[in-house]
């Protein structure tokens, strides 16, 4: 993201209203998405999706599933039930680390 790693570009306050701005400009979340939902899908990705608990796996295909028939009939949600920045939880961070770890070290492996 913009300034990140370069502290003197924004400060603290400016970078958080710029996530926010950035989040709110995506639109993802006036129909109910979350960040992980709209990740594209490589073979890490599906990897990480697959190893998610049976429940997130559910929450996951319905947020997505609503989304897709929002966006086939041009309607959002209302704004009651837009995500919002921060309640938008990246479930699938630590299992897509996992997964991206285990891609290093095979590589790794391989190497030798």
């Amino acid at each position: 993201m913009v300034g990140e790693g370069n502290s003197g570009l924004l400060s603290g306050g400016a970078m958080q209203w710029l996530r926010r701005w950035a989040y709110n400009a995506s639109g993802f979340n006036k129909l109910g998405l979350w960040h992980d939902d709209c990740l594209y899908e490589d073979d890490e990705v599906k990897e990480a999706v697959r190893r998610l608990p049976e429940r997130l796996q559910d929450d996951r295909t319905f947020r997505i599933t609503r989304a897709m028939q929002l966006s086939l009939s041009h309607q959002i949600l209302p704004r009651e039930q837009w995500t919002t920045f921060d309640e938008d939880i990246r479930y699938l961070k630590p299992y897509l680390e996992e997964v991206r770890k285990e891609n290093r070290e095979k590589a790794e492996w391989s190497k030798k």
